[in-house]
């Protein structure tokens, strides 16, 4: 993995700060490579609307046309877009230009496999080593691929939610939406439009030089942006996206904000009970209320590192119609009715057609669940002794039910602990929760712990 802080080349792709870091030069060969990695046919291509989207859509698909390949643009849409877009036209594979939650000067490619979802370690490795070793394969002039701009892709991806889910029955909600100049805007309205959803929609101008705020989806940014509109408006929820639309976050009617850790329970305690699937997927620091919620419906948490690429590869052990919902405590969720693409849009459909199931306001559902407090924390890493740090830990808190994959975390019955180093950044991440009371007198201790060794 290449590692500074101003771009980052790794099993999830690349990323990087325009012209500080990530060059031209970089899309071109890593666009090369993918041109190369997949087999004969046509790749879908999708942007987010970043002004340097521009600049990396025509690197990557001169790079695309001169491997042969046939490219389908479909313009400024979300991620999920691009990934119905694969499976519906058996494409072989797909590009993403976008940094979801990174600030504006953030840009990256995001690699899909003609199934449409992210690739797998395996597939990954083998991209990434084309990559190191230019291992080009480039075609003569006779055989160039050919570019076709596809404006249609956003009505077919509201085709497929339709099928899911009961959009006219949801039209009776009054749905403030935060799109942070992303492109989230761009499908709402087009929902609206075709299903009669009232959703009043702020930030929607698309933007590529700067967004009206950091494009994070978590609690604070909620009780920020959405939570002093909620009563005014008299709306019955409030949604706020990320630039991609692959992440959610939440506010009830009353204006609180709810923590993203709660959007995986909630989305399982709705899918449950409706398909074969009794699995729930998640990562070894997402909350401990989904295996309450799993065990209400005599379903079962499989836990997995964290990251894109173990999740990935943990779906693809088991069959889709095994699998209930799949996702992480980022407000990031899959479900099999659309072959496992993080999808905020579709997970903001499946609570509010939770609320209608129930027929309850959005705190009332959100309030009916079991209170778990979550502490989490990141420190910079600068030594080489996390080894050490994680055998001390270990030894340290041996009571517990020790798991080591991913960093160290230990459980106990009413609480637990994660420590890890992160895949994208320098830093060592510090999570622990406990039901009722937040754990703190662990939190600090082991906060000062990594402080000490890391």
């Amino acid at each position: 993995m290449v590692h500074h802080r101003q771009l980052r080349i790794s099993h999830a792709g690349l990323r990087g700060v325009v012209g500080r870091g990530l060059e031209a030069a970089h899309v071109l060969d890593f666009a090369a490579a993918f041109g190369t990695f997949l087999g004969p046919g046509p790749v879908v291509l999708g942007r987010d609307p970043r002004s340097s989207g521009v600049m990396i859509r025509e690197g990557v698909i001169a790079a695309l046309l001169a491997a042969g390949h046939d490219v389908v643009d479909l313009g400024v849409v979300s991620t999920p877009v691009i990934q119905h877009e694969i499976r519906l036209t058996g494409a072989v594979g797909g590009i993403s230009i976008g940094a979801s939650h990174n600030t504006a000067e953030w840009n990256a490619l995001k690699f899909f496999a003609s199934r449409g979802t992210y690739l797998s370690t395996a597939e990954a490795t083998e991209l990434l080593d084309l990559y190191h070793l230019r291992k080009f394969r480039f075609v003569e002039h006779t055989g160039l691929g050919k570019l076709r701009l596809e404006p249609n892709a956003i009505d077919r991806y509201l085709d497929q939610l339709a099928d899911v889910f009961d959009l006219r029955a949801l039209a009776g909600y009054k749905v403030l939406v935060d799109c942070c100049n992303g492109t989230s805007s761009l499908i709402l309205r087009r929902m609206a439009g075709r299903f009669g959803l009232n959703f009043v929609l702020i930030n929607e101008q698309i933007e590529g030089m700067s967004f009206a705020h950091e494009p994070a989806t978590n609690a604070r940014m909620v009780s920020l942006q959405l939570a002093p509109l909620m009563k005014p408006l008299a709306a019955d929820a409030g949604f706020l996206f990320d630039i991609d639309s692959d992440r959610v976050a939440i506010a009830c009617e009353d204006g609180a904000p709810v923590s993203e850790e709660m959007i995986l329970p909630m989305i399982a305690d709705y899918l449950l009970p409706r398909g074969p699937g009794k699995l729930v997927i998640t990562n070894l620091s997402t909350t401990a209320l989904v295996e309450e919620v799993a065990c209400r419906h005599g379903g079962k948490v499989v836990r997995v590192p964290v990251g894109r690429q173990a999740a990935m590869d943990a779906l693809a052990t088991y069959r889709p119609e095994q699998i209930a919902v799949a996702g992480e405590g980022t407000g990031a969720v899959m479900m099999p009715q659309f072959r496992f693409v993080y999808d905020g849009i579709a997970s903001m459909l499946a609570i509010l057609s939770l609320m209608q199931h129930h027929e309850k306001k959005l705190s009332e559902i959100v309030n009916g669940y079991p209170a778990y407090s979550i502490l989490k924390d990141e420190l910079p890493l600068a030594s080489q002794r996390i080894p050490a740090l994680m055998m001390e830990l270990k030894s340290q808190y041996a009571d517990g039910w020790i798991d080591m994959r991913d960093g160290l975390r230990v459980g106990w019955p009413d609480r637990w602990f994660h420590v890890r180093v992160s895949q994208t950044e320098p830093v060592v991440r510090i999570i622990a929760e406990q039901k009722g009371e937040p754990p703190a007198a662990l939190f600090d201790a082991l906060m000062e712990q990594v402080r000490s060794l890391a």
